[in-house]
């Protein structure tokens, strides 16, 4: 039998993201960040591309990207709510890290494994963020889509996307618990 972690499956077993606005300070400073960083990027890789780069947005940064937001939402005509929805993550957040997803030109490597890629990225620093005992949550929304927000807002090259971002920082108060998959109706299983 391999040998059993039984810590980390008892964290995957109970892992709960924490929503984005139940977040404040203080949150983590740069060398414990650095740690969840490290561990974010000990993702699966096809070919070792390492299709994804980080962007490390602090306090200033998520206010001018929440101020970004409701201007590209009036500019784009959406209503107040959902300008408020989009915009209120980064006005309200304190750390967040932009996991961006850039591809590699390979003929090996198809693009959509490269997405994926960046995507595990998501999910690894997420939870790093979790085990660490910080609240954390990966948020993406119509900004993360909008081209205008992502070159204005965070440099990004025409074949760049935002794969997501995730907020980090200290959990005021913890969210309920939420129905999980029925795994009856999820999974199939094939033996022939």
């Amino acid at each position: 039998m391999p040998e059993r972690n039984q810590a980390a499956l008892d964290f995957l077993l109970s892992r709960r993201s924490r929503p984005a606005k139940t977040l404040t300070t203080p949150v983590p400073d740069r060398a414990a960040l650095t740690e969840l960083l490290t561990a974010g990027l000990r993702s699966p890789d096809h070919g070792k591309l390492e299709p994804w780069r980080l962007i490390v947005l602090e306090e200033p940064a998520l206010k001018r990207l929440g101020a970004l937001a409701l201007s590209r939402a009036d500019a784009l005509g959406q209503d107040a709510a959902q300008a408020e929805k989009a915009a209120l993550p980064f006005l309200t957040g304190a750390l967040a890290v932009a996991v961006i997803e850039s591809p590699v030109p390979s003929e090996k490597v198809p693009a959509i494994e490269q997405s994926y890629s960046a995507g595990a990225v998501c999910l690894s620093l997420l939870n790093a963020a979790l085990a660490a005992g910080w609240g954390a949550n990966w948020l993406s929304g119509w900004v993360s889509h909008d081209r205008t927000f992502c070159a204005e807002g965070l440099e990004l090259t025409a074949d760049e996307k935002i794969a997501g971002i995730i907020h980090i920082g200290t959990e005021r108060m913890a969210p309920p618990e939420r129905p999980r998959p029925n795994l009856a109706e999820k999974v199939t299983w094939q033996s022939a």
